[in-house]
C-alpha cells in the first residue's frame, strides 16, 4: 500500500532483539538537518541506555527521557530502562513503573499508544527487528489515528517476530528494508 507522506511532527520507532544494529543503521542515514523528533524503545533487559553505543547523527542530539520533559526537534529520546515511557497530551513525557506489557518494560505498545492519542495522524510509527509480539497492537493504535505505519521487511531484519507480527495486526502502509527507510525519513524533512 503506497499513501502521499502527511505532515509527520514525531517518529517512534520500536526495537527489540538486533535493534542495537538496526538502529545505528537507520541513525547513521539520517541527514544533517533532520528536525522531526523520535522517540525509541529499545528492549534492553536491565541495562540503562549507553549513549556512546549509539551513532549521534551530527546536530541531533541522542538522550534518554526524563519525567516532564518536553518533547524538542532535533532529539531521539529513549526509554530510560526499566520504565514505560509516555506521551502526555501537551507532549511532554512521563514515567511509568507499572507491570509489564509483552513480558517487557519498556513496553512498544504503551508508548505508541500514548503517543498516537497525542499526535493523532502526524505520527509516524516504525516496528524494527524483534523476537516477540510488542509493538503489534501499538502500531495498530497508531494506523486508527490515521497515523503513518511502517514496518521493517522481516526479510530484511535480524530478527523477523516482530516486525512480522505488527504488519500482520496493523496492515502497515509500507514495508521497508532499513536502507528504504532511510530515504523515505529523509524525505519527510520537506513537510515540516
Amino acid at each position: 500500500m503506497k499513501h502521499h507522506k502527511p505532515h509527520i511532527k514525531a517518529i517512534f520507532v520500536g526495537a527489540s532483539a538486533g535493534g542495537v544494529t538496526a538502529l545505528n543503521a537507520l541513525f547513521k542515514s539520517l541527514p544533517e538537518n533532520f528536525t522531526i523528533p523520535m522517540i525509541v524503545v529499545l528492549h534492553l533487559g536491565e541495562h540503562q541506555f549507553i549513549p556512546n553505543a549509539f551513532y549521534a547523527p551530527p546536530g541531533i542530539t541522542l538522550k534518554e527521557a526524563d519525567e516532564k520533559e518536553p518533547i524538542m526537534p532535533r532529539h531521539i529520546y529513549f526509554a530510560p530502562a526499566d520504565y514505560h515511557l509516555l506521551v502526555e497530551h501537551d507532549f511532554t513525557f512521563s514515567l511509568s513503573t507499572e507491570e509489564k506489557v509483552q513480558y517487557a518494560r519498556p513496553s512498544l505498545d504503551i508508548t505508541m499508544e500514548t503517543a498516537a492519542e497525542a499526535y493523532k495522524s502526524s505520527l509516524l510509527g516504525i516496528v524494527l527487528t524483534g523476537a516477540n509480539e510488542d509493538g503489534a497492537h501499538g502500531l495498530w493504535t497508531i494506523k486508527q489515528f490515521k497515523g503513518l505505519a511502517i514496518t521493517q521487511d522481516p526479510r530484511d531484519a535480524e530478527y523477523p517476530t516482530m516486525p512480522q507480527a505488527a504488519f500482520n495486526k496493523a496492515k502497515a502502509d509500507y514495508v521497508m528494508s532499513i536502507k528504504e527507510m532511510s530515504t523515505f525519513l529523509a524525505g519527510l524533512e520537506g513537510t515540516l
